[in-house]
């Protein structure tokens, strides 16, 4: 059995051949770039081999009780967790979940550009076709999901019921590789800290309770009933978080055309839901029964910088008595 330890210490090069070497004869290769393993369950896992770390992490430090891992060299959880967790969901599982392992994803995503090549002319096997979902674990924290720019409110619900918050982030693998195929995906907590610095840490116990997650998920692929999420985007790509209520998730996307969610979510955090609407007509001028878009209001997610973004200099009316939060 692989262990943790086994996974960090290796570069990029010889993870790769070891992977390899450990799935021999159920695998498609396409050297430094990814190493597909095929599986019997329709759920893709996905995690990337590079770290940002310049050396190897020779050096492990443990804590007393061995719970937190840590390297002078710089530990490299980011992604090399998300490996060691492919593997070991994979050897805990009756039904074989299909397994991507990519190549320099923090070099520009090269391992998952040439799958998507590869998948695009066909030079994949013809069962990828039968993937229901795809999960990554690349992410920091212990129970964040981020689905970047897909947008399949049931396929958040699902994976929300295991005990995931929805976050944001900028990009991973499953930004290029669900779109390609057509299929929902989600970035899961993989258990390491303060990511990309000499500081990065790994909670063994954390991961583990990720992992033990990502199971439930591979058998329950597996069930007659189980569907098959498509990728959808959200109009604009913007992201409504699934702990909003319905009621006001259309008010909350509009918002989203002059603020950054992190302004919204310490408004939310502070005075409710309610909010929303004094917010959406101060910021926005116009009152909420108004049509959205009139008016060239309506900005990419890149553009909010005009005067109507800095929410923290102009207070809607109803929250002037207590002042700026931001």
């Amino acid at each position: 059995m692989i262990t943790l330890e086994d996974v960090i210490r290796p570069s990029q090069r010889n993870l790769f051949s070891q992977l390899k070497k450990l799935y021999e004869g159920n695998t498609v290769a396409c050297e430094g770039k990814f190493l597909l393993v095929k599986g019997e369950a329709p759920v893709l896992l996905v995690a990337h081999l590079d770290t940002v770390h310049r050396e190897r992490a020779k050096t492990i430090c443990f804590s007393e009780n061995g719970n937190i891992l840590m390297s002078p060299e710089g530990i490299g959880g980011d992604d090399r967790c998300g490996v060691y967790g492919l593997v070991r969901a994979w050897e805990r599982s009756d039904k074989k979940p299909w397994l991507l392992f990519t190549c320099d994803e923090e070099r520009g995503a090269g391992g998952a550009k040439a799958f998507v090549q590869w998948y695009g002319v066909k030079k994949l096997p013809m069962e990828l076709e039968n993937i229901k979902c795809i999960v990554e674990l690349d992410r920091k924290g212990k129970q964040d999901a981020v689905y970047y720019d897909c947008y399949n409110q049931e396929f958040e619900d699902y994976i929300s019921s295991k005990g995931f918050q929805t976050d944001y982030g900028t990009f991973s693998d499953i930004s290029l590789i669900a779109p390609a195929m057509g299929v929902a995906a989600v970035n899961l907590s993989a258990g390491y800290y303060n990511q990309h610095s000499q500081h990065e840490y790994i909670n063994r116990s954390q991961l583990e309770a990720v992992i033990e997650k990502v199971g439930e998920i591979i058998e329950e692929t597996s069930g007659e009933n189980f569907p098959r999420y498509e990728y959808l985007e959200q109009e604009h790509g913007y992201y409504v978080p699934s702990d909003v209520p319905w009621k006001y998730k259309d008010l909350y996307n509009r918002l989203l055309d002059y603020c950054y969610p992190e302004e919204i979510e310490e408004y939310r955090w502070a005075y409710g839901d309610e909010v929303l609407k004094p917010l959406y007509e101060h910021v926005s001028g116009r009152s909420y029964s108004s049509p959205r878009g009139s008016g060239g209001k309506g900005r990419g997610a890149n553009e909010r910088t005009g005067a109507n973004s800095k929410i923290s200099k102009a207070a809607p009316d109803a929250l002037v008595r207590t002042g700026p939060l931001l």
